[in-house]
């Protein structure tokens, strides 16, 4: 039974008592009753009120606690968002930090290997070229050889051999020889087309090199006979140009893009 069950019990009580019993009291005692009875119910219904009233709050309250259980979920969620963010951004940052670090230091070495070309480039042995990210040695093919031969010169050799001095002084590194011509058809002779005597040219370089120290494992050969030009081939200066030894500083494996996510693609 509720609170306000009972009281309403108890004044119904009361009442069922002064109606068994009104001929003990006077008509004043009798309305003195009545009236306490009156003002006992006002009481109740007053406090009926109240009651009402405190459990609207209570529901209010309720419904408020509720709404701020949910703001501090949702705030504690994005504080976790935000910390994961702010981990990404770190993670960012160190590999950005990391990549610029790795690019000071491939600049400052090939910064120190220009400077031990400096005497050849000055003399006009050879030039170095920036291409694609890789440092290229370039020489001009008759500094290196006899016009339509393979077999080096004297200047050659002397030439080869200053370059080998600075090629072995470069740690971690591969170096591709590569040998170009110009567009004149070859005439007769040993070589069949402009594809073998570039290729036989670099070939030549590479042993060199081997022969005065520099070791196998870290060299390569390869013709490009006419097909990659730098100059143009319908003037003399064009195709002297275009007659080169060329030798390529390739890159070192922290140097290429990171490609294992294709990994799997490529099975």
């Amino acid at each position: 039974m509720s609170k306000r069950t009972w009281n309403l019990v108890v004044v119904l009580g009361l009442a069922g008592v002064l109606a068994t019993t009104a001929c003990g009291y006077s008509e004043e005692e009798w309305q003195a009753k009545l009236a306490e009875i009156n003002d006992l119910q006002d009481q109740l219904a007053q406090r009926d009120q109240k009651i009402q009233a405190d459990e609207e709050r209570i529901g209010e309250l309720t419904t408020e606690r509720d709404s701020l259980q949910g703001q501090v979920r949702d705030l504690f969620s994005q504080a976790g968002q935000l910390e994961a963010n702010l981990t990404e951004i770190q993670r960012l940052y160190d590999e950005a930090r990391r990549q610029q670090e790795q690019q000071a230091a491939r600049l400052a070495a090939f910064r120190a290997t220009l400077e031990k070309f400096r005497a050849m480039i000055e003399s006009g042995r050879l030039r170095v070229r920036f291409v694609g990210g890789r440092m290229i040695v370039e020489m001009a093919s008759n500094v290196l050889f006899p016009s339509g031969s393979a077999e080096l010169s004297e200047m050659g050799r002397q030439t080869l051999s200053e370059l080998a001095a600075v090629l072995m002084t470069i740690p971690d590194r591969t170096f591709q020889v590569a040998g170009h011509t110009d567009d004149v058809p070859m005439g007769s002779g040993r070589f069949k087309d402009n594809w073998e005597l570039s290729t036989e040219r670099a070939l030549s370089v590479v042993r060199f090199l081997q022969e005065v120290g520099v070791r196998p494992t870290v060299l390569g050969a390869v013709g490009y006979g006419e097909f990659q030009p730098v100059g143009d081939n319908t003037s003399e200066s064009g195709r002297e140009q275009n007659r080169r030894i060329e030798v390529v500083l390739m890159p070192n494996l922290d140097e290429l893009p990171d490609l294992s996510a294709l990994e799997a693609e490529a099975q």
